[in-house]
């Protein structure tokens, strides 16, 4: 313990006698320049690593819909550039997190910390220069989020779509039959090693829709792709043709005909095999492909159109009902409801003082129009159902461009206090902790958003909960770092372990 003194003294001192002729402020800006590039190259190498580490994630989902589609590499690797540019939001605060606790925990380690408090300068000092430099990244994030977020997601989702919705790629194996291209059946006893040579071949076709009517069987052939693989020809080689065809325009009585050939092509079109790509403009009508403006004026349209359905239920109701329902809300329509009932007052039944002859179309006509009233309002409740769920989908995706801007910021005030508390550098250590705070911070994150789609939280409750959850758990450890806390030191753990064994022990 001694000799850690010593080593701490000393490099106290030579820190104070580096920086003795120089101003306080050359000091501090040294330190603010030492910090910084401290923290930039852990934090370049992680981000790029998180960021990597999702996109595959994303690809392992999708996988299995993806192979056996001819895909081209082109068209992979557009799709990973658009879906890896979605993951930079929540790549970008677990790097900072990540790279936050290997900086100070390098820092820690190597007692650079200890020499800095031991100067006279404290630890929110010298985090002062990174904070800012994160408060400049969650400005770039917000703006990320804001105008290239929507386009990415866009452009992401909808080639998605479109590869999801494509067919595989048209794969004939020997001995099965194969039905990728439609109205066609093949089936192909053998296949030669160079892929294109074919024996025993059979094709029903069915384009007719009366079945197995024409068949093709031949002895060998090549099968030839041309027009870059929109076309496939069967060059077919000794076989028959079976043909068959109604005569004189009736369905019962067929004519068959077989036709012998020594070679013969048979074409067939595979256009329908190509990737077609959906309009864009169908999906920028989704909450995820809008900016702040964009989803505002969704908002307020929603909050137009809720008031509109007010005002409508009265002209629905008015022609099925006595009562004057000019109200504009329903709370006036049962005012007005409860108003009348007082002035009309039946002893019994209203259907007693209907004559027999009139009673069963006046139960009819009240029923009919009961119906009509109960489908109309069952509409108008759908259809108010579903823009409430538009609107908290609106206000969860514009209260996330704010959250995840602030995550940046909040697990940099977690990670540097952990790492200046663990006092460990390198990818052990600070990434199993970083990696366990961030899947916290995730899974409140999700929770809170399930519950404000639910409906069981307000939107803006539901996203910022995460954060509200972590901001303490931050002051505790700013402040345990600033006390030079053990609270990761395992030795302490084994020193209070020790005594709370040896006071057992005595008694």
């Amino acid at each position: 313990m001694q000799v850690c003194l010593c080593t701490i003294n000393e490099l106290a001192q030579v820190v104070l006698v580096k920086f003795a002729s120089k101003p306080s402020s050359i000091l501090i800006k040294k330190l603010d320049i030492l910090i910084i590039r401290s923290f930039i190259g852990p934090f370049i190498v992680t981000f790029f690593v998180s960021l990597f580490v999702l996109a595959m994630q994303f690809f392992w989902v999708y996988m299995d819909e993806l192979i056996g589609k001819g895909l081209g590499m082109w068209m992979i690797l557009q799709l990973l550039f658009y879906m890896s540019a979605t993951m930079v939001p929540m790549a970008l605060p677990l790097g900072i997190l990540i790279a936050s606790i290997m900086t100070f925990g390098a820092l820690g380690e190597s007692y650079e910390l200890v020499a800095i408090k031991s100067a006279g300068i404290s630890l929110l000092r010298f985090m002062r220069p990174l904070l800012l430099v994160i408060i400049a990244l969650g400005g770039f994030a917000f703006l990320f989020n804001n105008n290239i977020i929507p386009v990415a997601n866009l452009k992401a989702l909808s080639l998605l779509y479109d590869l999801r919705n494509s067919k595989p790629a048209l794969n004939i194996r020997a001995g099965q039959f194969n039905r990728d291209i439609e109205n066609f059946a093949i089936r192909v006893g053998e296949k030669g090693k160079d892929g294109h040579t074919i024996k025993d071949v059979i094709i029903y076709d069915h384009t007719s829709g009366f079945g197995n009517d024409n068949v093709v069987i031949a002895r060998q052939g090549d099968m030839i792709p041309v027009a870059k693989k929109q076309i496939l020809v069967f060059r077919l080689q000794d076989g028959w043709r079976y043909d068959d065809e109604a005569i004189h325009g009736g369905m019962q009585n067929y004519e068959q005909k077989r036709i012998y050939f020594r070679k013969w092509d048979k074409v067939f079109d595979l256009s329908s095999f190509k990737l077609s790509r959906t309009n864009e403009d169908l999906f920028k009508g989704a909450y995820q492909m809008m900016n702040l403006r964009q989803l505002n004026e969704g908002i307020d349209s929603l909050h137009r159109d809720e008031k509109r359905i007010y005002k409508n239920v009265s002209s629905y109701l008015g022609p099925y009902l006595t009562y004057g329902f000019d109200a504009k809300e329903p709370a006036d329509m049962t005012k007005r409801i409860e108003a009348a009932q007082t002035h009309i007052r039946y002893d019994s039944s209203f259907l007693t003082y209907v004559t027999d002859s009139l009673r069963s179309k006046v139960i009819d006509l009240a029923s009919t129009q009961m119906r009509n009233a109960k489908g109309l309002l069952d509409i108008t409740a759908s259809d108010k159902l579903i823009k409430d769920e538009n609107f908290i989908k609106f206000n969860i995706e514009w209260h996330r461009k704010f959250t995840l801007s602030f995550a940046c910021v909040l697990l940099f005030l977690i990670g540097a206090p952990l790492g200046a508390i663990i006092r460990k550098g390198g990818i052990g250590m600070p990434m199993i902790i970083a990696i366990s705070f961030f899947i916290i911070f995730h899974i409140f994150t999700i929770v809170g958003e399930k519950l404000a789609k639910s409906g069981a939280m307000v939107p803006w409750m539901g996203m910022w909960m995460a954060t509200g959850m972590l901001l303490p758990i931050a002051f505790f450890l700013i402040n345990a770092a600033r006390k030079d806390s053990q609270i990761f030191s395992k030795e302490w753990y084994l020193r209070m372990w020790n005594r709370t064994r040896k006071l057992f022990t005595k008694r």
